[in-house]
């Protein structure tokens, strides 16, 4: 069973904002000749690393909804000019929506085992909270509705 993290998406509203920022991202890395990676980097190096990059994912809290995931590729630990240990989170740039869950916000990082992840937002019912905009889905599942 795969292990995943799950960490406050700052700076986005919706999952639109994350996709951009990736694709923004992305454009930048190709324009100045360097591979197209998606990194987070993250102050605490995941000490399960090798649970993680067994089929884990980041999973994205955006305005208080556990809204989105994004595979893991690698975790690359490092060391700052300041000295302090951090690590890059390399993400597959690919953004899947889940089933809204209510999260309170948190510092860093925790741990989600795989029996606690929301369920991918894909075919039958969930295709169509797929489409649906952020906000309405976030209110739907404040409601209980989801």
């Amino acid at each position: 069973m795969a292990l995943h993290l799950l960490k406050l998406c700052v700076g986005c509203d919706s999952i639109r904002d994350l996709e951009d920022w990736i694709a923004t991202s992305t454009a930048l890395w190709r324009r100045l000749g360097k591979p197209e990676e998606q990194m987070h980097t993250t102050r605490m190096v995941p000490k399960r690393m090798e649970e993680l990059l067994d089929g884990g994912s980041l999973y994205w809290v955006i305005k208080g909804q556990v809204a989105c995931r994004q595979p893991l590729e690698d975790i690359r630990p490092f060391t700052d000019p300041s000295g302090v240990g951090r690590c890059h989170l390399i993400l597959r740039p690919v953004v899947t929506p889940v089933e809204p869950r209510p999260c309170r916000p948190f510092q860093g990082w925790r741990y989600l085992a795989d029996k606690d992840v929301p369920r991918d937002l894909g075919a039958g019912v969930g295709a169509a909270l797929a489409e649906m905009p952020d906000e309405m889905r976030r209110d739907l599942a404040a409601l209980g509705l989801l």
